[in-house]
This record gives C-alpha cells, sequence and structure tokens, in this order.
C-alpha cells in the first residue's frame, strides 16, 4: 500500500530533509511541502493525503489552528514536528489532543543532521500515523512518540528487572491499576481519567511520550480530574486517587514495602524498542503486585506491553484490553489478545466504571 504524505513546515532545510528520506521509501508518495498552512490547503485542494507532517509555528496560520480545522472538517492522520522545549510541549500536547497522532522532537539547532540520524523514527511515526487512518474522530473538545532510531536491538524487560518470585503477597485492600498506552493515548486518557472518582485505586501509567511532555501533560490532565495526577518521581506512593505518569525517556517500576507500592524511576536502554516500557511497568506489578493489581492495555501501535500482561495475568492479577473500536491503533491490545494475556476486552467509555470497583 502507498501513503501519500504532505510536509508542512516553514523551514526550507526540514522539508528538503524530509522529502529526501522519504524518497529513499518505496511505500511513500511525497504529494509535495508547503511553507505554510495557507499554502497546503492549496495543494490539498487538489489532492488529499494519508498523512500531514506539520510544524506548530509557522507564519499566517500556525499548526495547531491548521490542525484543529482539518479534525473538524476531515480528520487525519497527522505527525507533529516539534521542537523538544517546554513551551513547545504544551503546544504540541494541545495537538496531541485536538487529534494529532505522533510526536517527532527535533532540536532547535542541527536540525539537518538530527533530521538524516533520524531517518528510521521520521519513517516509523508516518507509519504509524497511517496505520490510524479511518479511525480518527473529530475532538469532542480539545497518539506516539518516537525520539530514537528503530533499527536499536529489540530488549525484553529482562534488561532492567529479572523475572524471578518474590515471596507471595495474598489480597489486600491495597489495590492497583497498571495502564499502558501509546499511539492515541492523549485523548484516550483525557477521557478515562477524569471519569474516575477520588477514591478509585492508585494508578501507575505509561505513556509512549518523550521527555519534557510528560511533566506538562501530567499537569495538563491534573487540572482535567477529580483525583491527583503527577508525573512520578522515586519513592512516590501508588494510592486510592491517584494516578503516576512515568516520566518521558525513564522506565518506571512498582515496588513494596510491606502492604503499599511505590515507584521506581530508572535510566536503561530501550525495552521492546521504548523508554518507558510498559513491559517493565508490567513484569513489576506481576512481581510485587501480582492479584491485587489490574493491568489495562490501550491504544497504540506495536507490541510493548503484550507480554507484560500475560505475566501480570499468570501472577493472578485481572487484565483488560481496550477494544477495537475505540482505538485509534489496535495493535497494542491485539498482540496481548493474541498471547492470551487478557480476561476481557472493553470500550473505552466503559473502562472508568469497571476501575472504580
Amino acid at each position: 500500500m502507498t501513503i501519500s504524505v504532505l510536509i508542512v513546515d516553514d523551514s526550507a532545510v526540514v522539508r528538503q530533509v524530509v522529502m529526501d528520506v522519504l524518497a529513499h521509501e518505496r511505500e511513500f508518495r511525497v504529494l509535495g511541502a508547503a511553507a505554510d498552512p495557507i499554502f497546503a490547503m492549496e495543494k490539498m485542494k487538489q489532492e488529499w493525503p494519508d498523512v500531514l507532517v506539520l510544524d506548530i509555528e509557522m507564519p499566517r496560520m500556525d499548526g495547531l489552528t491548521f490542525l484543529r480545522k482539518i479534525m473538524a472538517e476531515r480528520p487525519t492522520p497527522v505527525v507533529i514536528c516539534s521542537s523538544l522545549t517546554e513551551k513547545g510541549a504544551e503546544v504540541t500536547l494541545q495537538a496531541m489532543s485536538a487529534g494529532a497522532v505522533s510526536i517527532l522532537t527535533k532540536p532547535s539547532i542541527g536540525v539537518r543532521n538530527f533530521l538524516q540520524e533520524s531517518g528510521d523514527a521520521l519513517v516509523h511515526a508516518i507509519r504509524e500515523a497511517a496505520a490510524a487512518k479511518g479511525r480518527l474522530r473529530k475532538p469532542a473538545a480539545p497518539p506516539n512518540f518516537i525520539a530514537e532510531k528503530i533499527a536499536t536491538p529489540k530488549l525484553t524487560a529482562d534488561a532492567i528487572l529479572d523475572k524471578s518470585p518474590v515471596p507471595a503477597l495474598g489480597r489486600t485492600t491495597e489495590r492497583i491499576v497498571a495502564i499502558g498506552i501509546s499511539t492515541g493515548g492523549v485523548q484516550a486518557l483525557e477521557q478515562l481519567l477524569p471519569a474516575l472518582k477520588p477514591n478509585c485505586p492508585g494508578l501507575v501509567i505509561v505513556q509512549h511520550m518523550p521527555e519534557k511532555f510528560t511533566a506538562t501533560f501530567a499537569a495538563r490532565l491534573n487540572t482535567m480530574c477529580h483525583i491527583e495526577v503527577k508525573e512520578a518521581e522515586a519513592n512516590d506512593r501508588v494510592q486510592p486517587g491517584r494516578a503516576l505518569i512515568a516520566p518521558g525517556g525513564k522506565h518506571m517500576l512498582v515496588k513494596r514495602s510491606g502492604t503499599q507500592y511505590f515507584v521506581d524511576v530508572v535510566d536503561g536502554p530501550l525495552v521492546s524498542r521504548h523508554r518507558p516500557s510498559v513491559d517493565v511497568l508490567f513484569r513489576s506489578v506481576a512481581k510485587f503486585a501480582g492479584a491485587n493489581a489490574t493491568g489495562v492495555i490501550m491504544t497504540g501501535m506495536g507490541d510493548d506491553g503484550a507480554r507484560g500482561l500475560r505475566e501480570m495475568r499468570e501472577a493472578g492479577a485481572h487484565t483488560m484490553a481496550q477494544d477495537e473500536k475505540s482505538c485509534v491503533v489496535f495493535g497494542m491490545p491485539k498482540e496481548a489478545i493474541k498471547l492470551d494475556a487478557v480476561e476481557r476486552i472493553v470500550p473505552l467509555e466503559q473502562l472508568a466504571e469497571l476501575l472504580g470497583r
């Protein structure tokens, strides 16, 4: 299948490098490049692309305004090509909330070399976006990140935490929920977390997202929810009415002290080609929480989390997957279902009620 792509960026360097990268991939057909959304709309009148690669800061019309216009009129997969800054993080999260599928971060200097070296990441991000075609919805109100080369070896959770058992823990009143999510996750979590009540079980969440973005995302969610939402720090307690989001660029693990649970935040290699990795989180929950946990795998591309969710189920945890209809990309839930890791398949709109129980 050929994927048609339109590049919208005010930098001539970015436009040229992205076109050069895609020219070497037979599956892509570049429709052209535009210096701003006004020019882009003229090109899109002639042929609508399968995927847009879109900058945020541009003259005449900014990328966020353009994105919202596109998603309201004709939802289209969009890869945001954004600078990795705290200010840029907030605007980019607004773009993902508005329906963008993936983020490709770029530095403020050395863009040409960065994009040339990150060609695999760019290609993967566009493929990921194309996989979401036909599943995007017009936002009711206001999915991942690829920052490192996809050609790296695909490691398992063994690289961070061994699978050896710990002393069994009987069922306790201290319950936790572990969630793994990727493409389409910003919109999904903005629907799920505000629907949770203050007495819900403590949550630990891996959303594939780069550093600096996760802190901004957690702060944004915290203003929308009845529960506390924060970017996880080492030794944060997992407790009712709190959701801890793994920081971008770090792995998050759950540990136990007595009957209470805490998180650890550690460096380490990519696992299942991600950092943070859902497999790492789920393994730690299987190991230290067992039957006192519930695991949920949600919208996302790839298979990160599938093996970890099976380990959770084998340890006695309840396991759920978001259903295909409500996913932007059904990849992660589908792989977990294939491994018999899932007890129950649930629509997004029912998850909050089930987790509250």
